[in-house]
């Protein structure tokens, strides 16, 4: 990948962000969350952010009723110094993706990113516990991990075949694994994995057409289903929690970087990449990698993403964080 040279501080001068405003870029699952913080951070280093997903203005509903619609995220990217441009697309949807990508190559003729966060496993969470034993769990539990692990497969696959066209880009998959450390349900563990081992796989077979692929590690952050879920964090979570923005910012200093291509095929966290490129979180603070440590903390774990799932109606106590 080659940035346009130069840094810029972002809007809120806490982080250096460097200048993408020749780059084309497309984040699936963007009307909220995490892939919502991407596409603002791109947007205040100037590129074009193609924004995806399900929840749209033109839809009398968002998905689970959650606030954010693509045209939203848009208008932020945009205000924020780059190009927002909203596209409604059901990433689970092969017809519909393949028109999107479609609409790349012939509006923009390349793709220089993707970042592949489309991610459905928290759906109808309130119908069944999120740890409940692995004979207890519904199998559209499971079909929606893995739908969210497929659109990852075809979302690489077409923009493959517009980056190997032009000999050059970057794709970024949000993920999560812990080393070796069981997540606490099998289909979920069983799917983060092969996540990013399909990242690494994807990495061995473009990296010789110029194509780095990465899997890129979140914490705990702080989306809208938190917001919506939470009153209040405890000491021990805020240590660790962070904003979209901070993911947002790890892929902007992935994309400018012009030797990314040494990083490909490899699993990233996020703390670990803001001290290699030195930005930070919007309050300044560099929230470190999160590692689950015992049975104890992945219990703890656990029963927040139980609450967090099951979102504000039925969250009980208080939640302290999530991710995706």
């Amino acid at each position: 990948m080659q940035s346009a040279g130069g840094e810029r501080m972002t809007t809120d001068q806490s982080s250096p962000s460097r200048d993408l405003t020749s780059m084309v870029a497309l984040v699936t699952g963007a009307s909220r969350g995490v892939g919502k913080g991407i596409a603002i951070e791109l947007g205040a280093a100037g590129a074009t952010v193609i924004v995806t997903g399900r929840s749209s203005r033109a839809d009398d509903a968002t998905t689970e009723g959650l606030p954010g619609t693509v045209e939203e995220t848009a208008d932020l990217v945009s205000a924020a110094g780059g190009t927002g441009v909203a596209v409604r697309c059901d990433h689970f949807d092969d017809t519909q993706v393949a028109s999107l990508f479609d609409r790349v190559g012939q509006e923009y003729g390349r793709l220089d990113l993707l970042v592949n966060n489309a991610w459905a496993g928290y759906e109808r969470s309130t119908q069944v516990r999120f740890d409940a034993p692995f004979w207890k769990q519904p199998m559209w539990r499971y079909d929606l991990f893995a739908a969210s692990l497929r659109a990852q497969y075809l979302a690489g696959q077409h923009a493959a075949t517009l980056m190997t066209a032009a000999g050059r880009g970057l794709i970024v998959s949000i993920s999560y694994t812990d080393g070796d450390t069981y997540l606490g349900q099998v289909a979920y563990d069983t799917c983060k994995f092969a996540a990013n081992r399909q990242g690494y796989g994807m990495a061995r077979e473009l990296r010789r057409h110029g194509v780095s692929v990465v899997n890129l590690l979140p914490g705990f952050v702080r989306t809208e289903r938190v917001e919506a879920a939470w009153s209040m964090l405890g000491e021990e979570p805020a240590k660790v929690l962070h904003t979209p923005a901070y993911v947002g910012r790890a892929v902007v200093a992935l994309a400018a970087d012009p030797e990314v291509i040494r990083h490909s095929g490899h699993t990233l966290p996020v703390g670990e990449l803001a001290v290699h490129y030195g930005f930070t979180d919007v309050d300044g603070r560099q929230p470190p990698p999160f590692r689950l440590e015992g049975a104890m903390s992945l219990a703890t774990r656990m029963d927040r993403l139980n609450r967090v799932a099951a979102g504000p109606g039925e969250a009980g106590s208080r939640p302290e964080g999530a991710r995706t």
